[in-house]
């Protein structure tokens, strides 16, 4: 643990029990009603459990009188391209939201290094850094009611682009 979080700890709220890597900085958080706290961290956002979201699994952040986060996972890859799958949204009720809601936004939007939209049948692809390492991750995601199928031909076409 570095001198600085001996000193003046972690930057995370009172009461906040998730454990925080080396070189993970707090940037902002919110209580949430209810209980716990969001915690927006350089490496993802901490929700109540606490549990980490990497900032490149975060599919749609938006404010409607709570925050709605729709987080994705890794169904599958296709060549380079991984496969995400939304999972349902989850909706958190604050107080106070300003501080935590521009760092989440700035965060997630931050991460997209590219950005490719492929009308029919409906996908998104994406270039994102994934935080704490190197590199950047190609993502894949179809809009909701698009056939799996129709996604993976979509991806494979554009993966097919990629190694030309």
């Amino acid at each position: 643990m570095g001198l600085f979080r001996r000193l003046f700890g972690s930057g995370a709220p009172d009461g906040f029990t998730g454990t925080l890597e080396p070189d993970e900085t707090v940037v902002a958080f919110a209580a949430v009603q209810g209980g716990g706290h969001l915690v927006a961290t350089s490496l993802g956002l901490w929700v109540p459990g606490p549990r980490r979201i990497g900032w490149h699994l975060i599919s749609k952040v938006r404010w409607e009188g709570a925050l709605r986060v729709v987080e994705a996972q890794e169904a599958s890859t296709e060549g380079p391209v991984v496969l995400l799958e939304d999972l349902p949204a989850q909706r958190f009720a604050l107080d106070d939201p300003g501080r935590v809601l521009r760092a989440i936004s700035q965060r997630v939007e931050g991460s997209i290094r590219v950005r490719e939209r492929v009308e029919s049948p409906g996908v998104w692809i994406v270039q994102r850094k994934v935080p704490g390492r190197d590199g950047v991750v190609w993502q894949a995601r179809g809009d909701a009611g698009v056939d799996l199928a129709d996604v993976r031909a979509a991806v494979t076409a554009f993966a097919e682009g990629l190694t030309r």
